[in-house]
């Protein structure tokens, strides 16, 4: 049973180590929504909303979604009693179009909620929901990066290198036009054509770029992600029916419903499933199911999520149909001090792994850090 009773919204600004680029823009420092939900028996729950400060990925920042948690989602649970994680998802759907991030962030801390409650770790419930048996479950995921646009060819290709060397198991690489397909031919040059790479085009492309694009099939890449129109399946299936190299949707994916018609256009052979983006667990489980059932190879993207976001997406990355390796690097890849204790690492074979001998998800937040890193907070306790 889910009981609600406290929610405090917090926003902080974390500062990065390094600034991180994509097509669209430049984060220097990340501001992030946490939530940290109570309930009747004294439970606790954090989960972050991944939102960022401009909508320059998706509609939704995370003012957007404070105003949203705020005015229609918690309204809709404090309070109240539910059966499940389930029926707290289903509430706040219900006559609410859009805001994904906001539903998410209270959905996934219902789910931290109910692992606490069970004494179980948060990975092991959702493995439960998804009927995965113990054995299915994996206790180690294979660790990815995402590198930011870089200067120069040269400066991509050293930091490639470099990381490779670290260990990871795959590297995706930021493209928009201008810094494509000379930038991939001076990292193959470097390392290569056996080092696993993949591309993200965070919808820079149109199918005008269609050369450019094709292009991108000589240099052997496990995918190319979101080329087109964050909220495209039509264009990427033209694009696609002329391309070799699988396309990986991240943006346009907003549930098990556009998963499915990408598989059906056949706009896509690869999806990214960020739970943050898609509403939360129970969507995220409803495409992983959908995939494996139709053999789509599924992995889970970052956000710049903090070691909160991080903590939830170990934990859904440890089903079976995760099969790519995830965008769930260290902490230290992006901030100076983390907000969890411990910090998130991985090892020198690039593995993280997934905490299940304590209840919840696995790490504990820093509260003093936390405070100090505090912008705004706002506290709804149930009359």
């Amino acid at each position: 049973m889910i009981d609600i009773r406290s929610i405090t919204l917090r926003e902080i600004q974390l500062p990065m180590r390094e600034p991180f680029r994509i097509a669209s823009g430049a984060m220097h420092d990340r501001p992030i929504l946490l939530l940290e939900v109570e309930d009747a028996e004294g439970f606790t729950a954090w989960s972050e909303c991944v939102g960022a400060a401009e909508p320059n990925y998706s509609p939704e920042t995370t003012s957007t979604a404070w105003l949203a948690l705020k005015e229609w989602l918690i309204p809709r649970v404090l309070g109240q009693r539910f059966a499940d994680p389930r029926a707290v998802d289903e509430a706040l759907r219900r006559h609410l179009r859009g805001h994904w991030m906001a539903r998410a962030a209270l959905e996934m801390a219902a789910w931290e909620l109910l692992a606490h409650r069970q004494s179980k770790s948060l990975a092991t419930v959702l493995g439960e929901a998804a009927g995965i048996a113990p054995p299915e479950r994996r206790a180690k995921v294979a660790v990815g990066i995402s590198l930011g646009l870089q200067d120069t060819m040269e400066a991509l290709a050293e930091r490639v290198q470099r990381e490779l060397a670290a260990g990871y198991h795959k590297v995706k690489l930021k493209i928009k036009p201008g810094a494509d397909v000379d930038f991939l031919a001076a990292v193959r040059k470097l390392v290569g054509d056996a080092v696993p790479l993949s591309v993200d085009a965070n919808a820079a492309y149109t199918l005008d770029d269609l050369d450019t694009l094709k292009a991108l099939d000589a240099f052997g890449l496990i995918m190319i992600e979101q080329p087109l129109s964050w909220n495209d399946l039509v264009d990427h299936s033209r694009l696609q029916k002329g391309m070799t190299t699988p396309l990986c949707l991240d943006e346009s994916i907003t549930g098990e419903r556009s998963a499915r018609h990408m598989i059906e256009l056949g706009a896509g052979r690869i999806v990214n499933i960020k739970p943050g983006r898609v509403g939360g667990f129970t969507e995220s489980l409803r495409i992983h199911a959908l995939c494996r059932e139709h053999g789509i190879p599924v992995w889970c993207g970052g956000m710049l999520e903090s070691g909160i976001g991080r903590a939830h997406n170990v934990a859904l990355a440890s089903l079976p149909g995760f099969t790519l390796p995830g965008d769930l690097s260290p902490s230290a890849r992006y901030w100076h001090q983390d907000i969890v204790d411990p910090e998130w690492t991985m090892d020198s074979e690039g593995w993280v792994t997934v905490p299940t001998e304590q209840p919840g998800m696995g790490v504990a937040v820093d509260r003093e850090r936390i405070a100090a890193l505090t912008t705004r907070c706002e506290v709804f306790i149930e009359n």
